[in-house]
């Protein structure tokens, strides 16, 4: 029987360098829940639209730089990147602490300002989540993903509370100075993290930056289980997005709170998130992941409906408990998901996809609600926004997340050397594109069935390096078929068979090729462009 210890959902915190990374990072978090209230109640008092655009400037640097953050984090030692995010945001939030005290902070400066601190944030996300295998062994992953989902809404119910207070009893520049300070921490831990030189080691790829960038591109558009998750974020975010976008307006015009109430509010918010990240592995048994996200849409929809109608206090924060539980039960299981898809070699680019997804969904939802909220009234605005969570709901019976129980991405080295007799170097130049041919015997009755396969053949092709993809069938020779695809670059290539391929796309090799011809060995050959000048001689 396991311990006790080794079951408890607080097992990750015995490793030293993750108990240390959770505590600095909770004090961070905290910091930045203060800044959000202290920048959304300087500007509560102007449009609806300017207030909103505090979320859109937090949130608009991951659609700008989401997928180059994900490169970096791939490509270089993610330590020095996330300690050079801290020490940035660190000047960003004292900068905005200074001339708020100066009392020369100006709407156009204060999201300038929470722009750049995006930013940091923007380029850290990838990075933080991609390190997390080196903190902790491998079977509590999980385990590491809920707590740190109970950090951020720790912090959500005791930031926003805090900085409400502070806003009212001392001013905006405090949460400011507060916030600067609290990277220091995470920075702290980073530096004394005697972390093995193989970590920080670059990447044994062949991929250029741009190339790196195009690759994970790739992947997510042939990967249909990730395409799936995006979508359902994307069908999500728009209508969640409101609750955010809109409280700051719900707490000060319809509930008549000061800052200290809506910092109250938020934390209700963070509270009901804290539940719900411990009753979430329940949900999941009894409802499975569609039905977490269902059920979750639909008690969000709830919420607005309710922030829309009604207009006594503490009804109201007992409302925004549920949506904190939905809130975080739909976006772990989206995280999850996503997580489960993705091989090492893309994690992080991949991850930097789906944050894009979700943050840019917030940043263009956002104003358009305090649009939406000046041009028919708050109450109104709400009410559309719960429907729109309503249809959410009821897209997932026709586009649920699909079953990951089949999907390995354990790497897979199982493409044997290329047999060449003379193979490209460096002095030749780029090399490029590569034609990759392999010929096929099967028997006249699997025709129908091997063509159906090899699709799942085509999308690992496309998904781990090939431009184009085709399957031909030899009109002199029936059952002899021709698969052609093309790749780049004889590096991509090489990339191909020693970094990117993963135990599914070997398991999909292996269906297909168990239709041919008794004893077939399908005969692989390469081709190397020689339309552009001389041909490579051996």
């Amino acid at each position: 029987m396991k311990s006790a210890t080794t079951d408890s959902p607080w097992a990750p915190l015995a490793a030293r360098v993750f108990r240390a990374l959770w505590i600095a990072q909770l004090v961070s978090n905290i910091g930045t829940w203060m800044q959000t209230v202290g920048a959304q109640w300087l500007l509560v008092g102007d449009s609806a639209a300017l207030m909103t655009l505090v979320q859109t400037a937090a949130s608009l640097p991951v659609v700008l730089l989401a997928l180059p953050s994900g490169v970096i984090a791939d490509r270089f030692d993610r330590r020095v990147v996330l300690v050079t995010a801290q020490f940035a945001m660190l000047a960003v939030s004292g900068a905005l602490a200074v001339l708020a005290f100066l009392d020369a902070l100006t709407p156009t400066v204060l999201l300038l300002l929470t722009f750049l601190l995006g930013c940091g944030t923007a380029l850290m996300g990838p990075a933080w989540q991609a390190i997390q295998p080196e903190l902790v062994e491998r079977k509590r992953l999980g385990q590491a993903a809920a707590l740190g989902a109970v950090n951020m809404n720790l912090a959500r119910a005791v930031g926003p509370a805090l900085g409400g207070a502070v806003v009212a009893a001392a001013g905006a520049g405090w949460v400011f100075a507060f916030n600067a300070a609290s990277y220091l921490g995470i920075a702290a831990v980073l530096l004394l993290w005697r972390r093995p030189a193989a970590a920080s080691a670059p990447p044994a790829t062949n991929e250029g930056l741009l190339a790196a960038l195009h690759a994970g591109r790739r992947y997510v558009w042939n990967a249909p289980g990730v395409r799936r998750v995006l979508l359902r974020t994307l069908l999500f975010i728009p209508g969640g997005a409101a609750l955010w976008a809109l409280l700051p307006l719900t707490a000060s015009r319809s509930l008549g709170l000061g800052s200290g109430g809506y910092g109250l509010l938020l934390a209700a918010v963070g509270v009901g998130a804290v539940g719900g990240a411990f009753l979430l592995p329940r949900a999941h048994r009894v409802l499975g992941a569609n039905g977490t996200l269902t059920a979750g849409a639909l008690m969000f929809a709830g919420v607005l409906a309710v922030l829309a109608t009604v207009h006594t206090p503490w009804v109201v924060a007992l409302a925004l408990l549920p949506a904190g539980l939905a809130w975080i039960a739909v976006l772990s299981t989206l995280n999850a998901a996503v997580q489960t898809r993705l091989p090492g070699w893309v994690r992080a680019r991949g991850l930097s996809v789906y944050l894009l997804v979700f943050q840019g969904g917030q940043a263009l939802a956002a104003p358009l609600w305090g649009t939406v909220a000046d041009w028919l009234g708050l109450s109104a605005c709400l009410l559309i926004a719960g429907a729109v969570m309503l249809l959410s709901a009821a897209t997932v019976r026709r586009w649920p997340l699909r079953d990951a129980e089949g999907i390995n991405p354990t790497p897979s080295d199982h493409w044997p050397a290329p047999p060449l007799v003379f193979a490209p170097e460096e002095s030749d130049g780029p090399v490029g594109p590569v034609l990759v041919s392999v010929v096929y015997r099967v028997p006249a009755e699997h025709w129908g069935e091997f063509t159906e396969r090899m699709h799942r053949v085509a999308r690992s092709r496309r998904r781990t390096g090939a431009l184009s993809w085709g399957l031909y069938q030899d009109g002199h020779v029936p059952e002899r078929f021709v698969e052609n695809y093309l790749v780049s670059s004889w590096a991509e290539h090489l990339d191909q068979h020693h970094v990117r391929l993963t135990a599914t796309d070997r398991r999909f090799e292996e269906e297909a090729r168990a239709l041919l011809t008794p004893g077939n060995t399908p005969e692989v050959t390469h081709a190397f462009d020689a339309s552009g000048g001389p041909p490579i001689r051996p």
